[in-house]
């Protein structure tokens, strides 16, 4: 437990060095770019897919993750390397291959790490200890932030990737040093830890067709990413608004992610778990969506003059997030420790990588068609606030359906 908290810590410190970063480039390049900069980002994980799959069948568990992460931080020394380089036209061609590349890294890397902690916990040791394990997330996730918000002027945004590579490779000799499975999953045989997963590099995709409560998580992560997408939107016109210098957006950025990630860091360590025990599953899971219909329908209230827009969306954006992290996250992750070994590596990934990004790019062109027929922010919020009671009641249902799969494997 230990170990998994202080892996997750080295792994979240490195890409909340980036992630004010890339977030700075998206606001310079403008909200009528992020369609097509999210379509780079669904396109580039297409490609990314079958290939982590192929790792999955060929190679152990940890030779295959330690695989992908120092694959990502030989990317991260090549972009350092070309923005020294590089200047104009080279500079804004970088900028754009290093958002979609954040994005597609931001998504890997923490799914690749919770797949290895749903392998090594059962069903009721992960609703105990994933919101602990998850703390070591949070903080790392306020040091990167913190991080880049002291130093992102100082010593300017390209020699911090160099903080973030040092970081990275410190999550993999987490990794090295993780002892091995001591238990079992439930209803699973401890494996060799010498032998691959093996079967089929397209069995994320073809195990999730073929179970309803794959296809839930589904329909969760789509509904899910429709509201981050709209929000992370609507951050990148306010922030444009209210901010005019790149060093003043990654700033206020970073601010924000400091304050999520600080709410999140005391929710996990005294609710979290006490939440998941006295509610169940099912109600921690409700929490998130309950919050963003709220604040999306506030943020819409916001054109009527009642409440002011940038208080209000930070007030919002902090309270979904943060909840996001210390809740949703560590509920979710425990949905998959009642699946195969295979689908923990396999459909999980899929799910959260391609679906997850796949949800994005719905969203943003659903965003760039309500634009298109006169919506504006607050108009847009409104549209937004009953799909999020929507992705509440299903919630609901994953949450029973869990519980049922873990008490059947119990059985």
């Amino acid at each position: 437990m230990l170990l998994g908290c202080a892996y997750f810590f080295f792994l979240f410190s490195s890409y909340f060095i980036l992630r004010p970063i890339r977030d700075a480039m998206a606001v310079a390049a403008g909200i009528s770019k992020l369609p097509w900069l999210f379509a780079g980002t669904l396109a580039a994980m297409l490609l990314a897919n079958p290939l982590f799959s192929t790792l999955v069948v060929r190679f152990p568990v940890r030779r295959f993750i330690v695989i992908t992460y120092q694959f990502f931080a030989l990317n991260l020394i090549g972009f350092y390397l070309l923005s020294r380089v590089l200047n104009g036209q080279g500079q804004a061609v970088l900028g754009t291959v290093f958002f979609v590349w954040t994005s597609v890294f931001n998504l890997f890397v923490p799914s690749v790490f919770w797949s290895f902690m749903a392998d090594h916990f059962r069903s009721d040791q992960a609703k105990r200890l994933f919101g602990f394990i998850g703390i070591g997330g949070t903080t790392g996730s306020i040091v990167g932030s913190a991080v880049t918000a002291l130093l992102a002027r100082q010593i300017g945004p390209t020699n911090l990737l160099l903080v973030s590579v040092a970081l990275l490779e410190l999550a993999v000799l987490m990794v090295a040093i993780f002892p091995a499975r001591s238990g079992t999953a439930e209803g699973d045989p401890v494996p060799d830890p010498k032998l691959p997963i093996g079967g089929s590099v397209w069995a994320g995709l073809t195990r999730v067709a073929q179970s309803r409560y794959l296809l839930g998580i589904v329909a969760f992560m789509l509904l899910y990413t429709l509201g981050s997408t709209v929000l992370y939107f609507e951050q990148t016109d306010i922030v444009g608004r209210y901010f005019k210098t790149p060093s003043a957006r990654t700033e206020i950025l970073a601010r924000m992610e400091l304050a999520t990630q600080t709410l999140t860091a005391f929710t996990q360590a005294f609710l979290t778990g006490r939440i998941v025990r006295w509610f169940g599953l099912a109600a921690t899971l409700a929490i998130m969506p309950a919050v963003s219909a709220i604040g999306f329908a506030l943020v819409g209230l916001s054109a009527t003059g009642l409440v002011p827009l940038l208080a209000t969306f930070v007030v919002f954006s902090v309270l979904r997030r943060g909840t996001q992290f210390s809740l949703t996250h560590p509920a979710l992750e425990v949905c998959y420790t009642v699946v195969s070994r295979e689908d923990k590596f396999k459909a999980k990934n899929f799910i959260g990588t391609f679906v997850y990004r796949a949800g994005d790019q719905l969203a943003a062109w659903t965003y760039g068609g309500l634009t298109a027929l006169g919506l504006g922010l607050a108009g847009i919020a409104w549209v937004t606030a009953p799909v999020s009671l929507v992705l509440l009641a299903l919630t609901v249902w994953i949450g029973h359906k869990q519980e049922q799969l873990a008490s059947v494997r119990r059985s």
